[in-house]
């Protein structure tokens, strides 16, 4: 009796290409696992990114308002004070 007959030869060839071709669904799924992972990685990294740019916006615009309006009121005159005289008496 032979072992390796034509039929026994297709079937193992077969088997072959079968086990061949889920090893490569698994690599594929595995990539696309790790192409998503990467994504999501890149994406948080430029969302932080774009918040720090955002904070340091808001901050600069928060000082150069302070600039613009100063701590002083609006109407003192900067560099001098102005008190208030009483009227002078009448000589008689």
């Amino acid at each position: 009796m032979n072992v390796f007959t034509k039929k026994n030869a297709l079937v193992g060839f077969l088997t072959l290409k079968a086990l061949e071709r889920r090893r490569r669904r698994r690599r594929n799924g595995l990539k696309l696992v790790l192409f998503v992972v990467l994504g999501l990685v890149s994406l948080g990294i430029l969302a932080g990114l774009a918040a720090v740019v955002l904070r340091r916006q808001h901050g600069e615009q928060r000082r150069l308002e302070g600039y613009a309006v100063g701590p002083e009121a609006e109407d003192e005159i900067v560099g001098e004070y102005v008190t208030a005289t009483p009227e002078p008496i009448p000589a008689t």
